[in-house]
């Protein structure tokens, strides 16, 4: 984290005196190596691109700015943060269908006193001009942007291409870091210490399950995947998990989902077909079909497991209706951590 954010975030600490909160560390980027060109300094302290943009300091100060911007939200234009992007404009640029994501970034920008433009879908993400244009010109005009995009690399094209323009990656093809800020929020919440707790992830090894997995680690969350052979979690996370995993958390990958979910604290799954592959629903169905989270699996969890799932959900294939709509179901206490965590992200790297 560079010297400006670390400012922000300490001017801010002392703005709300009831709040404790870790002492905030001197980011260290990983090396190019580790996770292509978003390695580079030259998007330090400015962009979000991935969890492993913060190191644990960093996500443990989110998540607790995260709890106090939840506990103000009911203080309306009374709660500390309400100006805190007074005259700050940020452009939502998304190239994917979104609910959650869409409504609880323009929700929380509006409730921090900033402003949004929805540039057009046909002309936002280099259709008609170059990526880095696109950056060049939205940078003269609002502070940065929040997308929804395909590759990875057109968030990091986007960024490099300007000198201060903030991005925040709301989804791609390859990472979901905003869904896996709210997935540690709504944990921290049921259990408060996670140290020492697992977590297994039951399905397709995909951008859900990598953020999560990244997250996770760095509150010492072991983790389990149990995913078909060819649906597993990206080549080269083991590496950015040992850098970054605290308390002896662990990553495992299992095929068999029954000794994957075998007295976890949590069960978490997510669609068998991700955006842009429906081609091959039908024989994604019949590859994950022994991968459904229903009552039988969660039988062999913990007493007191909680299920998880970001949603949407297909229900009667990733998951039955009887694990979504059952008490142990957190599922609509990540899909409200998302206004709050995303709120807790804009401060930190938008507030003067």
């Amino acid at each position: 984290m560079d010297l400006r954010l670390q400012r922000r975030v300490r001017a801010h600490q002392r703005g709300l005196p009831h709040l404790k909160l870790p002492t905030v560390t001197t980011y260290h980027p990983a090396p190019a190596t580790t996770h292509g060109p978003h390695g580079a300094g030259s998007l330090e302290g400015r962009c979000f691109l991935s969890i492993l943009d913060f190191e644990p300091a960093d996500l443990e100060h989110a998540l607790a700015l995260s709890a106090t911007l939840k506990r103000d939200r009911p203080l309306g234009k009374e709660a500390p943060t309400s100006a805190a992007l007074q005259g700050t404009y940020v452009a939502l640029l998304f190239e994917k269908p979104s609910l959650r994501t869409r409504s609880t970034f323009e929700i929380a920008i509006r409730e921090l006193g900033g402003n949004f433009i929805v540039p057009s879908a046909d002309v936002a993400l280099g259709k008609r001009e170059s990526l880095a244009d696109v950056g060049r010109c939205l940078e003269r005009w609002v502070a940065g942007a929040v997308v929804r995009t395909y590759e990875q690399s057109r968030l990091t094209d986007l960024a490099l291409a300007t000198t201060s323009f903030r991005v925040i990656n709301a989804l791609s093809n390859e990472e979901h870091p905003c869904q896996a800020l709210a997935d540690c929020l709504t944990l921290k919440e049921r259990w408060g210490d996670p140290r020492g707790r697992t977590v297994t992830f039951v399905g397709d090894g995909n951008n859900v399950a990598t953020s999560f997995a990244q997250a996770a680690v760095m509150l010492g969350i072991h983790v389990r995947v149990a995913s078909p052979d060819g649906c597993d979690l990206p080549p080269g996370i083991d590496g950015d998990i040992a850098r970054v995993a605290r308390f002896g958390a662990e990553l495992t990958r299992f095929r068999d989902p029954v000794a994957a979910v075998s007295g976890a604290d949590a069960v978490y799954t997510d669609v068998w077909t991700s955006m842009g592959r429906e081609a091959e629903v039908a024989e994604r169905r019949r590859l994950f079909a022994p991968y459904q989270v229903n009552d039988a699996l969660m039988a062999h969890a913990g007493k007191d497991a909680c299920f998880l799932h970001c949603l949407p959900a297909h229900r009667g294939e990733e998951v039955t209706d009887s694990v979504l709509d059952s008490p142990a179901s957190a599922v609509f206490d990540q899909a409200e951590n998302r206004l709050h965590t995303q709120k807790a992200l804009l401060v930190m790297l938008f507030e003067d």
